[in-house]
């Protein structure tokens, strides 16, 4: 909904107290996954000096009854910091900290796929599993109208905004620069980004790291809207009609499949996938396979919902990767690599994991 004017505030004013030396002080900042399996929630504490590592962090809690978590009679719930990185926003030597979340009985919350993804992660560690994924969003405004967009009506026809270059052909460039910048910054695997529905790739990245980055890199870009005053949207099809949806495209490779003669290996695990679509389907988007049903239709730019994708330069060299089109723009990364391996690695068939 659109907000009021009064809404507002001056990021010139903010300036002179952000400047403000902090002493000894280091301000962590932690982030964890609400009930929704999409929403980011973030609150910070102050700590006595700058932790080196995961462990100088101390566990914390929070009210699940407001985070669709928990009961409202049962409420409290643990964070317990898993991954840090640099903060972009205040800067050394502040922390950006993300957090897996326990129930009170110290079990995962529902939406922690963290957990069990680290756990699968490494029975398969000397495999090397690489992961890289194409995060695609749209940006909206406050008033849930694309960003960019006529106030009443529609833009031209899809065709010169791919990787374009103009006032009326890139949008939103300020946010795509600033998000680029503030990753690198955080320590965020970014490897780059294009003007598309705006996507970012994040990769290469190894075994549980891959879910760790793409989930820092989501809440840079919330955090990066929030200061620019817009919305970074990840519905795999925000635009009903013949408009392009957003989706996570997912790059795997194994060791193997890097090494000469790869492509076998890539061969058989994308023959493997296909016999566990329905499987895979249900986790690729937050809400079971019905949020990317709205996306793969093999229309607008997107691949059918059973197709996987070898690379030209991967069919020429006989080795490298293969690409998953099928998970979604908010697809959960921990499930989605989780699912790759539980499949291709361990060998695991049926519907249920």
């Amino acid at each position: 909904m659109a907000t009021s004017a009064s809404a507002q505030l001056s990021k010139v004013v903010k300036r002179q107290y952000m400047e403000l030396p902090q002493g000894d002080k280091v301000q962590a900042m932690y982030i964890w996954i609400d009930g929704t399996g999409e929403g980011l929630r973030c609150k910070t504490r102050t700590l006595d000096s700058e932790p080196k590592s995961i462990e100088d962090l101390p566990e914390w809690n929070f009210d699940g009854s407001s985070t669709y978590q928990s009961e409202g009679s049962n409420s409290d719930m643990y964070l317990i910091p898993s991954a840090m990185f640099r903060d972009p926003f205040r800067k050394d030597p502040n922390k950006l900290v993300l957090c897996e979340v326990l129930k009170y009985n110290r079990k995962p919350a529902e939406t922690n796929h963290r957990h069990t993804c680290k756990k699968i992660m490494e029975m398969v560690d000397q495999q090397s599993p690489w992961f890289g994924m194409e995060q695609e969003y749209t940006i909206l405004g406050t008033d849930g109208h694309p960003f960019g967009w006529p106030s009443n009506g529609f833009p031209g026809p899809q065709g010169p905004y791919y990787c374009g270059v103009g006032a009326d052909k890139a949008y939103g460039r300020d946010i795509v620069e600033a998000h680029y910048k503030a990753c690198l910054y955080a320590g965020v695997m970014i490897c780059g980004t294009n003007a598309e529905v705006m996507p970012a790739q994040i990769g290469p990245c190894e075994g549980i790291n891959m879910g760790d980055h793409l989930w820092v890199a989501r809440f840079i870009l919330h955090r990066v809207c929030e200061d620019f005053g817009v919305v970074a949207s990840f519905d795999p099809k925000p635009i009903p009609g013949n408009w392009n949806g957003a989706g996570c495209h997912t790059n795997f490779s194994t060791k193997e499949m890097r090494e000469d003669g790869g492509l076998k290996c890539i061969e058989e695990c994308i023959d493997k996938l296909g016999k566990r679509h329905n499987y895979h389907i249900r986790a690729y988007d937050p809400k079971g396979g019905l949020d990317n049903a709205r996306r793969l239709t093999g229309h607008h730019e997107t691949s059918n919902i059973h197709d996987i994708r070898i690379p030209r330069t991967v069919g020429q060299e006989k080795k490298g990767y293969f690409e998953d089109r099928r998970p979604s723009a908010n697809c959960d990364p921990y499930a989605v690599t989780e699912a790759l391996i539980r499949t291709c690695l361990l060998g695991e068939e049926g519907d249920e994991p």
